[in-house]
């Protein structure tokens, strides 16, 4: 029965090791998507991030704290400030996209824990319906575009922690300078 095991893995389509992942393998997703920098609101699907993640260093350097309002998204430039709302309890939060992923298909944020409780997403509940509104988007020219969610108050605080958090990681970053034409909407 061993060598009829082990010819019969042999021949199959899905590799061993995928098949051992458990169910989520088939969904699983590898790559980035292209780089959004439309600062369009969408509709997506929200999840949070495993145990297994907490403490371990995110795409942009820092340290994944489940306690933080960090958040993962393939396709949103990192620095990404967004609010995003749970269609079901209409409660919102506000996140910094700091890694890539999720990477399971039909997925679109990972959120830490603790902004997943804020907006109704729990461990019985797991995923979630959400509206992703950008607040600021960083483009690679190091301006920043705001998306529909920006408020003039909420701008400048996150651009005063911008600057004070660049003044204080040693990851560069770019400054946040945003051009009066951008204020109302023109990418300039």
């Amino acid at each position: 029965m061993g060598l009829v095991a082990a010819f019969a893995v042999g021949l199959s389509p899905v590799p061993a090791s995928a098949k051992a992942e458990g169910r989520h393998a088939q969904d699983r997703i590898t790559g980035l998507e292209t780089p959004d920098l439309s600062a369009r609101t969408r509709l997506g699907t929200a999840s949070y991030y495993a145990r297994r993640f907490f403490g371990r260093p995110m795409a942009d350097g820092a340290r994944m704290n489940p306690r933080g309002n960090n958040a993962a998204s393939r396709s949103l430039p990192l620095g990404t400030v967004a609010q995003v709302t749970n269609v079901a309890t209409g409660k919102s939060a506000i996140v910094k996209i700091e890694d890539r992923g999720p990477y399971i298909k039909g997925r679109t944020l990972d959120l830490s824990p603790s902004t997943a409780r804020k907006i109704g997403i729990t461990p019985h509940i797991g995923v979630a319906k959400v509206v992703i509104a950008p607040i600021v988007v960083p483009l690679p020219d190091g301006r920043v575009k705001l998306g529909p969610a920006a408020q003039p108050h909420e701008f400048t605080q996150v651009a005063s922690d911008a600057k004070h958090k660049s003044k204080t990681d040693s990851i560069p970053r770019a400054g946040v300078s945003v051009p009066e034409s951008s204020r109302h909407g023109a990418e300039s």
